[in-house]
């Protein structure tokens, strides 16, 4: 059983593929590090673009009702 195990683990050490898999694996081992590491930063950043981005959309709905008024008969 053990011996099977060595190689089933050695085939797929030596296989391009396998390696391909490790290799994205710990790419996205690396991403999470750093997400946890700066996730403060991330979320306040997160924060302040969507507050930017509803801001700017109330922005123009109110232009938009603006102008529909004025266009709008009486």
């Amino acid at each position: 059983m053990m011996e099977r195990l060595q190689q089933a683990w050695s085939r797929f050490w030596n296989e391009e593929d396998g390696l391909g898999t490790l290799e994205i694996l710990l790419i996205i081992a690396v991403l999470l590090i750093i997400g946890i590491a700066f996730r403060k930063w991330i979320v306040k950043w997160m924060g302040q673009l969507f507050n930017s981005a509803d801001t700017q959309i109330n922005g123009e709905t109110n232009s938009i009702r603006s102008d529909a008024d004025t266009l709008s008969p009486q």
